[in-house]
């Protein structure tokens, strides 16, 4: 058994692919055996002890993220993370994000000689040029290889994301990927009355975008594939899925596309079997998680070649690929999507497979091994039944917090 305390700023019912990655590695850990804390920044909306049994919850001191009220910034908390931890040690801390809170908890850990490791998920330095502050991007990449740095290791999404990072002076790094639950996500659940809710027909192309509403993910280049895709196949219905700053802006402008806001897990994945294609336009993910939900769910997909999609899509087999550096190449192979039937019908048959031994507890199964060497504990004696983590997985899903959860 590991005590470990996991400091995040993002954290279930909060709505990112952050937090859903921590939320179903926390609840799979706990099912494991493992006694886990979690400390987060204080808010009006966190779930009672009750429903989410197996780990506990330590609320510390926070503010809304300026310009971006929907999260929360953590302060400084390292003289309360130093009494709690002397009361009651952990064998490691696990920082998950980067802000105040998580520097004041590399420095805690790091004053009573417990070890401490630390995650990479979100490419603030290159957020920098999205909010028109490019010039504090050197800053944003020295404070953060200054968190990273401190720990014993830092995990990153992607062998390329780590080696992008090494290129930074970052050290340490290894890879902690990103499953995929192909039980929830499954074009199985496709559903004739949610697309006539649509007004799609049953042969009408279905183009669905999830995430964030927020200029980070390229939004100015995916409106302009979708309204290429609009020209070349005027029988193509839009579905965004999400919610976020940009959202008041993008649905006046766009009145032909359909908006839901954020939905619970089970009707996320109902929205994305009943859809056709996945256009995944942004360059600053460290990983994409909706990238695999939609192959999960049997959409043919077009994005840039990196992250989640050079790792899972093989251009013309799963799906389409395009250079990062050629923004004109993605709108093209939208195009083609749109107006190409059989490619369609190819891609989408070939989609699933695509990820289907991606499943959520053999990447635990690592990250859990990863964890226990950093801790300096011994390995895990016997490798977990192959159905463990599923189950636990499955289990997760069912509660509150996960069912709101959107990548």
């Amino acid at each position: 058994m590991m005590r470990l305390a996991l400091v995040t700023e993002t954290f279930p019912p909060e709505i990112n692919g952050v937090a859903m990655t921590f939320g179903v590695i926390v609840r799979e850990l706990a099912a494991r055996g493992h006694e886990i804390t979690v400390y987060r920044p204080r808010r009006k909306d966190l779930l009672p002890a009750s429903e989410h049994p197996g780990y506990m919850e330590a609320a510390l001191p926070g503010m809304p993220l300026p310009g971006y009220p929907l999260m929360r910034l953590g302060l400084p908390a390292g003289g309360a993370l130093r009494r709690r931890w002397r009361e009651r040690r952990p064998d490691l801390v696990h920082v998950v994000t980067e802000g105040p809170l998580g520097m004041s908890a590399v420095g805690a850990a790091r004053s009573l000689a417990i070890p401490v490791s630390s995650s990479f998920h979100t490419n603030f330095h290159s957020y920098t040029r999205h909010y028109r502050i490019g010039p504090l991007r050197g800053l944003a990449l020295a404070w953060l290889r200054r968190v990273h740095n401190r720990t014993a290791r830092t995990f990153a999404p992607t062998r390329e994301l780590c080696d992008e990072l090494a290129a930074l002076g970052f050290r340490n790094l290894a890879v902690l990927s990103r499953g995929v639950d192909t039980r929830l996500f499954d074009p199985a659940l496709r559903s004739g009355e949610l697309r006539g809710a649509w007004g799609a027909a049953p042969a009408d192309p279905v183009v669905i975008h999830t995430g964030r509403l927020a200029a980070e993910k390229n939004f100015a280049l995916l409106m302009r594939a979708f309204a290429a895709m609009r020209a070349a196949n005027p029988r193509c219905r839009f579905v965004i899925v999400g919610d976020g700053p940009l959202r008041g802006r993008l649905q006046a402008e766009n009145p032909w596309c359909v908006f839901t806001g954020f939905l619970p897990r089970a009707e996320l994945a109902r929205h994305y079997a009943s859809a056709d294609i996945y256009i995944h336009a942004s360059l600053t993910e460290t990983f994409g998680n909706v990238l695999t939900e939609a192959l999960a769910s049997g959409l043919a997909v077009a994005g840039f070649d990196y992250a989640a999609a050079r790792q899972f899509v093989r251009d013309g087999e799963s799906g389409l690929v395009a250079p990062c550096d050629r923004p004109r190449a993605l709108v093209e192979a939208a195009v083609r999507l749109a107006s190409e039937p059989e490619l369609r019908s190819r891609l989408r048959a070939r989609a699933r497979p695509a990820v289907a031994a991606h499943a959520w507890h053999k990447v635990i199964d690592r990250f859990e091994d990863d964890l226990r060497a950093v801790a300096g504990m011994p390995a895990r004696a016997a490798e977990p039944s192959p159905d463990a983590g599923a189950n636990a997985f499955a289990r997760q899903i069912d509660g509150r917090a996960a069912s709101r959860i959107l990548s």
